[in-house]
């Protein structure tokens, strides 16, 4: 491992801010993610994971700002991952939402990264389940997920995250846009977002009215503006209250994949490595979770590079 990365690793563990910062910049490259992994130590314990999406405008990053405030209210520590529009010229982040969402410079219990969402990846930053080990390795106790808002086609976030919020706001011009897609059949909660406009609760009635038709469970439906706070609180209990499913077991999978293809990679016999036998049995069980045993591999790996 190169002693730049081995230092910065070690100023990670020291809870190094501007170290989080270029290991998320490493990470989102793609380079150096299985060392980097194995390097930042097992995840103490796992965040919950929130994504905002919604169409271009409806105040998404208003909306993460004002939760961040509401989040340290509640004695939590939050980071944000911005996943905005990929620039034409340079290829990095825009960067325009970002000036949106209001914190302290000097608490510690915020941090806030813009990253550049590539055309054809869901509205998302690449490599997302390391990007969100980076900050739970790094203690954070929430994790809140931006979408770009590229288009109401953009459903793949919910395989990533615990809870899936989607944003629709009155006077669009178009009220049945937000029904084509499948948006509402894949969000954990729906915020009628800016309630302080008119037609806020016509745009609830439609959304209560389409959400009637399904068979499944129906997610819950609120008003909230961030202008005047209203709702806002209600929209964490309701948060808090979800239960953590699929996003948490799909970023241990794929977390998991990774550390078996790296072991295999490094032991020229892997399948008789004991250790590697009696976590992956243990995994199969179910008695550890995919992203424990994700953990166990990289501090396996770790363990064979000391």
């Amino acid at each position: 491992m190169p002693a730049m990365l081995e230092t910065l690793l070690e100023r990670f563990r020291q809870r190094d801010r501007l170290a989080l910062s270029r290991l998320l910049s490493t990470v989102a490259r793609g380079e150096r993610i299985e060392e980097i992994l194995t390097g930042v130590g097992e995840t103490a314990k796992p965040a919950r994971v929130v994504a905002f999406t919604g169409s271009g405008g409806v105040g998404k990053s208003t909306l993460v700002g004002k939760s961040i405030e509401t989040i340290r209210q509640r004695g939590q520590s939050v980071a944000v991952l911005a996943c905005d529009p990929q620039s034409p010229l340079s290829g990095g982040a825009l960067l325009g939402d970002r000036f949106r969402m209001t914190a302290r410079p000097d608490d510690d219990g915020v941090f806030i990264r813009s990253l550049a969402a590539a055309g054809g990846h869901g509205a998302l930053a690449e490599h997302l389940p390391a990007l969100v080990h980076l900050f739970e390795a790094f203690g954070f106790d929430v994790v809140l997920i931006e979408t770009v808002g590229a288009g109401q086609g953009d459903t793949v976030v919910r395989e990533w995250v615990d809870v899936l919020v989607l944003l629709l706001q009155p006077e669009t011009g178009d009220d049945l846009q937000w029904e084509k897609a499948g948006l509402l059949e894949v969000a954990d909660a729906i915020v009628i977002h800016k309630a302080d406009l008119s037609g806020a609760e016509r745009v609830e009635a439609q959304v209560l009215a389409t959400l009637s038709l399904g068979t499944g469970p129906v997610a819950p439906v609120l008003r909230v503006s961030s202008r005047t706070g209203a709702g806002l609180a209600e929209l964490w209990q309701t948060i808090a209250s979800l239960p953590l499913r699929r996003g948490r077991q799909k970023r241990g999978r794929d977390l998991l994949l990774l550390a078996q293809q790296t072991l295999t990679a490094r032991f020229a016999a892997v399948e008789a490595h004991p250790e590697l036998q009696q976590l992956l049995a243990a995994w199969e069980r179910g008695t550890v979770t995919s992203t424990q045993a994700a953990a166990a591999l990289f501090r396996l790996l770790r363990d064979t590079d000391s």
